[in-house]
């Protein structure tokens, strides 16, 4: 696991924040369910200024308080399930 992981695993556990939580996205009827632990692991194989980038974004979530962090990763995983059905179209 990288340093950047194991950093953002620490925030949220710093914050009491439990890393199975789970965000559930809705498409086209198919319920999608992606815990925090999966969003963080999958953009952990971004580039090293990616995985920086978002270590910062999850910084500034944890800082904003209140809802941040769950918005954080509602918005994370989105764009990777867009990511990975507009991925699968192209195949």
């Amino acid at each position: 696991m990288s340093d950047v992981s194991n950093a953002c695993k620490k925030l949220l556990e710093d914050e009491n924040v439990d890393i199975s939580s789970e965000v559930d996205f809705n498409v086209n009827g198919k319920i999608h369910t992606l815990s925090f632990e999966r969003i963080i692991d999958s953009y952990m194989h971004a580039s090293d200024e990616s995985k920086l980038v978002f270590l910062s974004a999850l910084q500034k979530a944890i800082n904003a308080k209140g809802m941040g962090v769950e918005k954080f990763f509602e918005g994370m995983g989105h764009l990777l399930l867009m990511t990975h059905l507009s991925d699968k179209l192209e195949a």
